[in-house]
């Protein structure tokens, strides 16, 4: 990324930290940059529970005062009880949230440097509550800007995938209660952080409990997920992903769905802000946040109604790997969705393979029951590039699936879309799962996996009421991969692989299940882009650039492993990720230590032996004021219930002054 010096933008920018004081008495910490102009400029949020003044300090330096440079005010504001707010945050997306996030865009307009005119922007959290606010259509909201965030806080979030609980629901809840754990600065709120921090720590609760209770579709994930009402939303919305994040579906559907003014965006990237992207390309991102809000904010016209709806980075072939520094491919621009460039082609699963396009084949069973093994080198469900956390070469796993595959192509291939599998299969239990992944096979024989999904079969028909199986009985069962954009290159075949786990992405089912899938009558549907397209535009966006970030020193190098383990004489596998950030002090004096350590285990095929668990470790210092907080999380289960322990302590330089010990047992509901 090139960086810039504040200087050489076209304003000079002012920083300040101010408190936010909301209806009920609380007060929100919050960053302002703006620039510095006789003229009223529009504010842009960004409302996220991460802490300003460090956790996502050195990332708001290098884009909130760029925007401000360009005469959008960026305005970086710590959620009620995180940072150095004020309160105590018991989950996402709350609607005293949403009501807060209110409050604070009125607050804004209200202040006499800005316009009246609102935006807001976020990655991730901060991406969920832009589009929430917006579907709620406070008078000042002109824009908004959404990255690696979601419609559908059931079917694509962290916690649910086609049904099936994710290993991340785990890791997540485990991130959010090492941060609910973690002070306030004392140098920003005075003698009342320990008596903020304890409060904290005595409120937040376990909020894997609480996920874990709602497996199915219901009201608690209909809220704050604005596919139930595209029109509620009236603002235009730009929407970006990632290939490699776990959230680019949503941007299919809201360039297709919504109703205003919409922009999407998908690169090769990770979880991360384009301008960031990795793995790369990274493109100029901030400039396109200044275009967006520039024309919408400031009725300045900026070119971005004459843009594509959609672009897209269509991914050339490339070699497995855990990590990519960039990946090659080029841009392709599509002017609506669907894009009528894009053709269903539907291929049969067949004995021998998957046939050509047309091709028909006798009706045979074949099955598969997979080995808990399966699936530990999926690599992460969303994956943020640290430590390497992508898919590793698929003959690791497809010797314990069911495949499928092309003849090798006699021409090049290229899919732009979701492709879907319709599958007759049947089970011998009445819990059981699908895990199907798409790759891209060398001629040599290296597996790329290009896409996958997940269904539990009990949600054959429904989210939000599904049915055990009949045992034996055939099921005719749809399940859609992850949206893509890949290149196949002739001579290359094309995979289907179906398994019956997919650990530790996901939990499996409660008992071993062996499926029955009928080819001849189960079929590949490839949403195939025409190669004859001319008008795809060579480079769309300009370099990444910022503001050259805040400096911070390294005081302990960190760490990050990624390691599959097998121990053959107690038969017990386990994948073992760990993410050391090191130590690193930040210009105010304030050095932050963050280690995270995160271990899945089985035993053998025993689906009562699986086990999650995540250690956290944060500590604050600043002369001689030291915080720490310690968190634990565990899960494991049964077929009847998962069970989790969950453990915080918390200490004053040596001195522990609270220790929590939590236990639950949440009844397994055909999951």
């Amino acid at each position: 990324m090139r960086t810039l010096d504040p200087h050489d933008l076209p304003h000079r920018v002012r920083c300040d930290d101010v408190r936010i004081p909301l209806k009920d008495g609380t007060t929100l910490a919050a960053r302002v940059w703006r620039p510095e102009t006789d003229r009223a400029v529009p504010a842009v949020l960004e409302l996220i529970p991460y802490r300003l003044r460090d956790g996502t300090a050195v990332r708001d330096s290098v884009h909130h005062p760029y925007l401000a440079g360009h005469g959008i005010a960026g305005v970086r504001v710590d959620l009620r009880g995180s940072g150095d707010s004020e309160g105590v945050l018991t989950d996402e997306y709350l609607p005293g949230e949403l009501d807060d996030a209110e409050e604070i865009l009125a607050w804004l307009a209200a202040r006499p440097w800005c316009s009246g005119r609102t935006g807001m922007m976020g990655i991730s959290w901060g991406g969920f509550n832009a589009l929430q606010v917006a579907a709620r259509r406070p008078e000042s909201l002109g824009a908004v800007a959404t990255v690696c965030s979601t419609d559908d806080r059931y079917s694509d979030d962290v916690h649910y995938m086609g049904g099936c609980l994710l290993g991340d629901n785990l890791s997540w809840a485990s991130v959010m209660l090492a941060c609910n754990a973690t002070p306030p600065d004392p140098e920003a709120v005075g003698d009342r952080w320990e008596e903020m921090w304890l409060e904290r720590l005595h409120g937040s609760g376990l909020w894997v409990e609480q996920w874990l209770r709602h497996p199915h579709r219901d009201d608690y994930w209909r809220h704050g997920s604005v596919c139930e009402d595209y029109d509620a939303i009236a603002c235009p919305v730009l929407a970006a992903s990632g290939w490699a994040d776990g959230y680019s579906n949503a941007v299919f559907r809201l360039v297709e769905r919504l109703r205003v003014p919409r922009r999407g965006l998908i690169g090769p990237w990770s979880h991360t802000y384009p301008h960031l992207g990795r793995p790369g390309p990274a493109i100029g991102f901030l400039q396109e946040l200044v275009r967006w809000f520039g024309h919408w904010l400031t009725d300045t016209d900026t070119g971005v109604e004459e843009d594509p709806v959609l672009y897209t980075w269509m991914q050339d072939s490339v070699p497995p790997s855990t990590s990519y520094e960039d990946r090659p491919g080029r841009w392709v621009a599509e002017p609506s969705w669907p894009s009528p460039r894009v053709s269903l082609q539907r291929r049969a699963l067949l004995e021998r393979g998957i046939g050509d396009p047309g091709e028909t084949g006798d009706e045979v069973d074949v099955s598969v029951l997979s080995p808990l093994t399966v699936g530990q080198f999926a690599g992460k469900w969303c994956s943020y590039n640290a430590p390497p956390d992508l898919p590793y070469d698929q003959r690791e796993e497809d010797g314990g699936s069911l495949v499928f595959e092309t003849r090798p192509l006699s021409e090049p291939v290229e899919i732009l879309g979701a492709p879907e599998l319709e599958l007759e299969v049947a089970a011998d239990a009445p819990v059981a799962m699908v895990a199907a992944r798409l790759s891209d096979v060398a001629p040599d024989g290296a597996a790329t996996r290009v896409t996958y999904g997940l269904r539990n079969l009990t949600h054959r028909d429904s989210h939000a009421e599904p049915e055990p199986l009949e045992p034996g009985r055939r099921y005719r069962v749809r399940l859609a991969l992850n949206g893509v954009a890949q290149h196949f290159p002739a001579g290359h075949r094309i995979r289907v692989s179906l398994s019956t786990s997919y650990w530790p992405l996901a939990w499996p089912a409660p008992r071993p299940a062996r499926l029955t899938v009928t080819t001849g009558t189960s079929a590949l549907t490839l949403p195939v882009r025409d190669l004859a397209v001319a008008d795809d535009p060579a480079e769309p966006f300009g370099p990444a650039e910022g503001v050259t970030p805040i400096p911070v020193a390294p005081e302990r190098p960190g760490e990050q492993r990624w390691e599959v383990r097998r121990d053959l004489v107690g038969d017990v596998s386990e994948l073992l990720v760990v993410k050391d950030l090191g130590r690193v002090r930040y210009p105010d004096g304030l050095s932050v230590d963050h280690r995270v350590e995160e271990r899945y285990s089985a035993h053998g095929d025993d689906h009562t032996s699986l086990r999650g668990e995540v250690r956290t470790t944060m500590t604050y210092r600043r002369g001689d004021h030291e915080a720490r907080a310690v968190t634990r999380t565990v899960q494991t289960c049964d077929a009847e219930a998962f069970h989790l322990h969950a453990t915080v302590d918390a200490y004053r330089g040596e001195e522990r002054i609270a220790s929590l010990d939590q236990s639950a047992s949440v009844p397994r509901d055909l999951v």
